[in-house]
């Protein structure tokens, strides 16, 4: 299994250091030998190309479906629910342990799903907190969707998958729960989607105030 440690290797800032900025454009480096690699600050020596432009805007968007993955929810449809955001933390610890990934990263891909409410579907048919399509949940062994736990782990388990696929690169593995590996594997990157672009924003931007907040 890949360490997640090694995943992140991409984005400056993400494990050690200081936090990166909520609001960053992401680069696609080249290195000397020729591999690529992602990363929110622009390295001198290095040919580095702008693929994601960082917004300052940071309303939150309906999503357009993509394979794989939900969309977030209207904010017609979020409960006003405060306790929502730290009721599943036993959970997400949980599945964090089993599948080797930063709570704060599968807090942030929830906090973008649904806002934290385990009763919404998405126009496409995306369910739960994690917005499992009905293909995906049954794949990861999620009978059911709208049970907390069952649907928590498996959006752990399939970011797990897509980490290892795309040998830990964070802000792929982020690009293909919201347009699906294919797209990602097309483009050899970030798919040229404005939705999967903002989603990428969105999900960074959070996992950096939650890994912030956890930071002593």
């Amino acid at each position: 299994m890949v360490s997640w440690v090694l995943t992140v290797v991409g984005v400056a800032g993400l494990i050690v250091g200081t936090a990166a900025p909520a609001h960053a454009d992401i680069y696609r480096c080249k290195r000397a030998d020729g591999t690529q690699h992602y990363t929110n600050i622009k390295e001198p020596g290095r040919r580095c190309q702008l693929v994601v432009r960082s917004s300052k805007k940071s309303k939150p968007t309906s999503s357009a479906k993509k394979k794989g993955s939900g969309t977030s929810s209207s904010s017609a449809s979020r409960p006003r629910d405060p306790a929502r955001y730290s009721r599943y933390n036993t959970l997400i610890s949980e599945a964090a342990r089993l599948y080797q990934l930063p709570e704060s990263f599968i807090r942030a891909v929830m906090r973008v799903e649904s806002d934290f409410n385990p009763t919404v579907v998405s126009r496409a048919g995306a369910m739960g907190l994690m917005q499992l399509m009905p293909r995906t949940a049954r794949s990861m062994g999620v009978s059911d969707p709208f049970d907390a736990r069952q649907n928590i782990h498996g959006g752990a388990r399939y970011l797990r998958i897509l980490a290892n696929r795309f040998k830990g690169d964070l802000v792929l593995t982020v690009a293909a729960y919201n347009a699906g590996e294919g797209a990602v594997e097309k483009y050899k990157g970030i798919p040229p989607y404005k939705e999967t672009q903002r989603y990428v924003r969105r999900v960074l931007k959070h996992y950096y105030a939650y890994r912030s907040e956890s930071t002593p």
